[in-house]
C-alpha cells in the first residue's frame, strides 16, 4: 500500500497495490486483484442495492464518491518457467481510497496529485477499442534512423507535416520563465490519436528534435522486426518472439523500465497498452543516446 499525507501530516488517501496489496472489501465486494470488468459489475450491483451513484474516473474505471473509492488497474505479472518475473496479458484491479474531503474528485486533491499526477495522462471513457490488424497501416522501421514517415531529429513542425498535418491530441512539456516573466514552452511529448503514435523530443542543439516514437498498441500502425509483428498482439507472445530472435542472432538484450524486452543495439522495446481486461503490445523506437524512460 501507499499512504498519502496532507498537512499535519494527516492521512488523506491509501492506494492499494494490485499485485501485492491486501484484499479490501466494500460490503460483500472484493476490490483488489480482480478482473476489472467483473469488479465493475459487482460494484454497480452493490451501488444499486444501497442507493449510491457510480461514475467513470480518468482511467475508465468505477468511482464512488459515497465510499471514497476510485478504482484502477495494473498489468499482472507472473513467474516465468525460469523463475523470473515477467509481464502477463491480463489487467487486475487496484484502488485509491480517500476520506470525505477529496471524495468528489480524488485525483484532483493536492496530496494525491503530488503522489500521482494524472492531469496530462490520456483519459478513457471506459471502452478500449482495438484496431484490427487488417485495418492498421504498415510502417517500415529502420533502427536508429526512422519509424514510418518519422525520422529521428525532426522538429515538431516536421513531425506534424509527416503525419499529414494532424494536430496533437495532447502535449506534455515545461515552461522556462525569464526574469522578465516571459516564458518559452519546451515540448517533451506529443500524442497523435489519429495516427496512433506519440512523438518524444529532446534538445541537443536547443531546438526540439524527435528522439523517440511510441506506437500505441490499440490504435497504432503495424511495425515488424524481421517478420515479427510488434503491435496489437498478446504481450507475452511478442515478448517471447523478440527474446528468441535476440538470442538466435547474438544480440544484447535489455529489459526496459516498464518491463519490456528489446534488442540493445537497435533501440526498441516492446510496450504494453491496456485493452479493458487485457493488454496488447505496442513498441517504442528511439534514437542513439536517448534514454528510454
Amino acid at each position: 500500500m501507499t499512504a498519502v499525507y496532507g498537512p499535519g501530516p494527516l492521512l488523506v488517501a491509501v492506494a492499494v497495490d494490485a499485485l501485492s496489496g491486501p484484499q479490501v472489501r466494500v460490503g460483500d465486494v472484493g476490490l483488489i486483484a480482480r478482473v476489472p470488468s467483473q469488479a465493475r459489475a459487482d460494484i454497480h450491483d452493490l451501488a444499486r442495492r444501497v442507493g449510491v451513484s457510480v461514475r467513470v474516473n480518468w482511467s475508465g474505471d468505477p468511482e464512488v464518491a459515497a465510499w471514497g473509492l476510485s478504482m484502477g488497474a495494473a498489468q499482472d505479472w507472473r513467474l516465468s518457467p525460469d523463475g523470473y518475473a515477467e509481464r502477463g496479458d491480463a489487467m487486475i484491479t487496484d484502488a485509491l481510497l480517500v476520506g470525505p474531503a477529496p471524495a468528489e474528485d480524488p485525483y484532483a486533491a493536492t496530496p494525491v496529485i503530488r503522489w500521482h499526477d494524472v492531469r496530462d495522462v490520456e483519459t478513457n471513457s471506459g471502452t478500449w477499442p482495438v484496431t484490427l490488424d487488417r485495418d492498421r497501416p504498415r510502417w517500415d522501421w529502420t533502427a536508429l534512423e526512422r519509424v514510418g514517415p518519422l525520422r529521428f531529429g525532426m522538429t515538431t513542425h516536421q513531425v506534424a507535416a509527416a503525419l499529414h498535418g494532424e494536430v496533437p491530441t495532447n502535449r506534455r512539456g515545461w515552461h522556462q520563465w525569464s526574469q522578465h516573466g516571459a516564458g518559452q514552452w519546451y515540448s517533451s511529448e506529443e500524442r497523435f490519436d489519429k495516427a496512433g503514435v506519440s512523438a518524444h523530443y529532446w534538445y541537443p542543439d536547443g531546438v526540439p528534435a524527435l528522439a523517440a516514437v511510441t506506437v500505441h498498441g490499440r490504435t497504432g500502425p503495424q511495425v515488424e522486426w524481421d517478420g515479427i509483428p510488434l503491435i496489437g498482439r498478446k504481450v507475452s507472445e511478442v515478448g517471447a518472439e523478440v527474446i528468441r530472435h535476440i538470442e538466435e542472432h547474438g544480440l544484447g538484450r535489455l529489459v526496459h523500465c516498464d518491463g519490456g524486452p528489446g534488442p540493445e543495439e537497435l533501440n526498441m522495446s516492446v510496450r504494453a497498452t491496456r485493452a479493458g481486461d487485457t493488454v496488447v503490445s505496442g513498441a517504442r523506437f528511439f534514437a542513439p543516446d536517448w534514454e528510454n524512460h
